[in-house]
């Protein structure tokens, strides 16, 4: 299993190969679409994420002292950006998620790229995932 920073360095090296925005935009869609469907079960208001323009659901579970997130959205770039944090986060430890610092959002220029609304939405979906992480580590100590 790699690790959050690895994962990380791969998404830097993986966006830098295009030279621009367009192409980035379309590495970002094809991440979103490379995402499992959520079954409609979670597709609740309990899981929608606060913050957000568009729709997005998160679900997670917790196995083998792991966070596994799955999630989607309403809006393709949106769907991206969840899909990119949940290849980076999923699978990992809670402590690992709460105490890493997600520095492939501004080595790849992504935050600048977005409007300020879908920006603020990042904010939220990392918030999120990291109130999840921070809940099943004082779940679990």
């Amino acid at each position: 299993m790699e690790t959050i920073n690895e994962l990380q360095d791969e998404i830097i090296e993986d966006f830098s190969l295009f030279d621009n925005w367009m192409d980035k935009y379309e590495h970002l869609i094809e991440f979103g679409k490379s995402l499992p469907s959520l079954d409609k079960e979670y597709k609740v208001e309990d899981n929608e994420i606060k913050g957000c323009q568009s729709k997005v659901w998160l679900h997670t579970e917790y196995k083998d002292e792991k966070i596994y997130f799955t999630a989607d959205s309403d809006a393709i770039i949106t769907k991206g950006i969840i899909g990119l944090l949940i290849h980076i986060l999923s699978g990992q430890k809670p402590e690992e998620i709460i105490n890493n610092e997600l520095y492939f959002i501004d080595k790849i220029g992504l935050k600048e790229h977005l409007s300020p609304l879908r920006s603020n939405g990042m904010v939220s979906m990392v918030k999120q995932m990291k109130i999840y992480a921070l809940g099943y580590k004082i779940k679990t100590s």
